[in-house]
């Protein structure tokens, strides 16, 4: 009898340590469809500040687009705060900000000086209307974060002072 009475207790207990467990409220995360599955990320979103010294400054930037099919690369001027589309192609181009001595503080990106140390667009490209890519471009370092499409490449080859 004792033995059956052990069993029951254990039993019970067993059974009250499961519904406690049940209890415990569980973190949802969420994931992003481009990242793999249970890889939860955290993104603060990032604002960009263009400072007085650089207000004004800079009138354009010079992209480079390279044809990935026959290695030609064809540059094109285009003013700050302007959309461009490239000839024979349903892409455009627009130039949001240049930061000449691009910095990260925090989710802040901004212009440390106004001495073109670390050049930076960022910039907008559309296909056929279409967002795909909102990004930056940098002089000094293209391949970081680097757009990747399956016929043009682009890069950010100079950068034209106002005045």
């Amino acid at each position: 009898m004792r033995s059956i009475a052990k069993i029951m207790l254990c039993a019970c207990l067993g059974g009250a340590v499961a519904l406690a467990g049940c209890g415990k409220k569980e973190e949802k995360k969420t994931v992003s469809p481009s990242e793999p599955t249970g890889q939860a990320i955290s993104r603060k979103e990032t604002t960009v500040a263009v400072p007085d010294i650089v207000k004004g400054k800079w009138k354009a930037v010079k992209i480079g687009v390279t044809n990935k099919n026959n290695n030609k690369e064809t540059d094109y001027f285009i003013d700050i705060g302007s959309t461009f589309t490239i000839p024979n192609t349903t892409l455009a181009i627009k130039v949001e900000s240049f930061l000449p001595h691009f910095t990260m503080e925090g989710t802040t990106l901004t212009s440390a000086t106004n001495d073109p140390k670390n050049p930076a667009a960022q910039v907008r490209i559309t296909e056929g209307g279409k967002e795909i890519f909102k990004g930056w471009l940098f002089a000094l370092y293209p391949t970081t974060h680097a757009f990747q499409h399956p016929v043009y490449g682009f890069s950010l080859v100079d950068f034209v002072p106002a005045n």
